[in-house]
């Protein structure tokens, strides 16, 4: 027991600590910008952002992610916000996390196996882009003090691992936040600060039931938004997952992480907060900052909420320039630059995948459709592929009398029309012998085209022999096949 709470909670203590700590001050901004675009008090982000972050650090499945309220979720919530108020949207939220725990349980955290690398590559390479994107709003129409400040925070960010002994000890986001806002007080420069994006709460969070009716019209109004936010949550949770994974290679559990978001999403919503997931841009903070264990997340939701209620007159000074630094470092480390070194190297339907999915997430500002879209594609490509993996030859013996025909490959409704192509039916023969001992059926596109050929061999007046289905094949031709049954031509003609 106490080895098992040292592995996974203490064993990089001062990593954590100060990841966490790096974490909690760049989740502030985040969370109000997030609250303002889903219509909702800065207060309901800062608490959801505390809530799920402290929760999901015991209950996750991967130690080292952030989950916090998100932008992703916040576009979906906005209609629902505006007509119907924020209890529908906490009854949304404690639906959402019903959804997610029973897709945990589902085991649909197993899917992410059918997610393909040039997918995962297309969701990062958009999201790094939509993280520059969000930043845009903070260098626009500003005074060049922001930009000599943003400047001055990138070159801390990545000139200070340099310096000797403390480099490589003191996360260097945190030195430029820090130094950013001791320079920021000392001028009192007129930029924009954490302070003008809204009013930080001075309260603990409290428990909070939805004053909403419990009823199936309530059902009705909420399930939509809740189906939505559940899918698009555990979506971008299973992809950080993923990311998280490879950056510090290590494997996670994405079926708990289900259970996890959902648990932590009950817990926000019954504290007066929205719901959230998994974020990309903090994890890869946090990792980055020597975050790896469960304490990183923990410290993160807890030194964020003391802050924001104790710290507050300190935390309103904080610079957005510093925070944009940070957030810029990190749409640049996010980003697969080796995907486009290897855009030349890579089939043509890896790249297309990878650049679909990059376009669908950044012009729809939806990550469930982005991810849609390269999964399709990359079925159809994968499909097309293998449908090519199929040859059938051909031997006549000697009198000419009997043609024999040998099928090696995959048969489905790819390769269903090469497989009929690949007959000649108007040969004058007594018999024709199909073996597929080498070949598989998958589907009953497949089926159809089999008895499609032997149907058309024996209208032509031919003897026809199927030898060597294998058990898996032979089972659906049993089944769903009609060219061994009774009136089989009757059947496949409709009559």
């Amino acid at each position: 027991m106490l080895q098992s709470l040292k592995n996974t909670w203490f064993f990089n203590i001062r990593g954590d600590v100060l990841a966490g700590i790096v974490v909690a001050l760049a989740l502030i901004p985040e969370a109000i910008a997030f609250s303002i675009i889903a219509g909702v008090d800065p207060k309901v982000g800062l608490y959801a952002s505390f809530c799920i972050a402290v929760v999901i650090a015991f209950v996750g499945g991967r130690p080292g992610m952030i989950s916090a309220a998100t932008g992703a979720m916040a576009l979906l919530m906005v209609t629902l916000v505006k007509n119907h108020g924020l209890e529908y949207l906490l009854a949304a939220t404690l639906l959402t996390g019903l959804l997610q725990i029973g897709a945990g349980y589902l085991k649909l955290g197993s899917l992410m196996r059918f997610v393909s690398r040039s997918v995962v590559t297309g969701f990062v390479n958009a999201l790094a882009i939509l993280i520059f994107m969000a930043q845009l709003p903070e260098l626009t129409n500003v005074s060049w003090h922001v930009y000599a400040m943003t400047a001055a925070g990138l070159g801390i960010i990545y000139l200070f691992p340099y310096v000797p002994k403390i480099g490589k000890i003191i996360p260097s986001p945190l030195v430029c936040i820090l130094v950013l806002t001791g320079v920021y007080m000392y001028t009192g420069m007129d930029i924009r600060s954490v302070g003008d994006m809204g009013e930080l709460p001075d309260t603990l969070p409290f428990f909070l039931w939805p004053d909403v009716p419990l009823t199936f019209e309530t059902l009705a109004i909420i399930f939509p938004y809740s189906a939505a936010l559940a899918v698009v949550g555990l979506l971008e949770s299973m992809m950080t997952a993923t990311i998280i994974d490879d950056l510090t290679d290590t494997n996670s559990d994405k079926n708990r992480e289900c259970k996890g978001q959902g648990v932590a999403n009950i817990a926000s919503g019954l504290l007066g907060g929205m719901a959230g997931c998994a974020m990309i841009g903090q994890s890869v903070i946090n990792v980055k900052s020597g975050g790896r264990g469960r304490l990183s997340c923990l410290t993160a939701g807890v030194v964020l909420l003391l802050m924001v209620v104790f710290l507050s007159e300190w935390v309103s000074q904080i610079p957005m320039a510093a925070l944009v630094a940070v957030m810029i470092m990190v749409s640049i480390g996010t980003f697969s630059w080796d995907s486009l070194r290897n855009m030349q190297k890579h089939p043509l339907s890896t790249s297309i995948v990878m650049v679909s999915t990059v376009v669908v997430v950044v012009a729809t500002h939806n990550l469930a459709y982005g991810v849609l879209v390269g999964v399709l594609l990359a079925a159809m490509f994968f499909a097309n592929k293998i449908g090519h993996f199929m040859y059938i030859s051909s031997e006549a013996d000697n009198d000419g009398t009997q043609r024999s025909y040998n099928v090696v490959g995959q048969v489905f409704f790819s390769s269903a029309d090469k497989f009929i192509a690949a007959f000649d039916f108007k040969e004058a023969v007594d018999k024709v012998i199909i073996d597929l001992s080498r070949a598989h059926f998958w589907d009953i596109t497949a089926v159809a085209a089999l008895d499609k050929v032997v149907l058309k061999f024996r209208r032509e007046g031919t003897d026809v022999e199927v030898l060597g289905l294998n058990e898996a094949s032979a089972t659906i031709v049993d089944r769903f096949g009609v060219h061994d049954k009774p009136d089989a031509v009757d059947q496949l003609m409709g009559h």
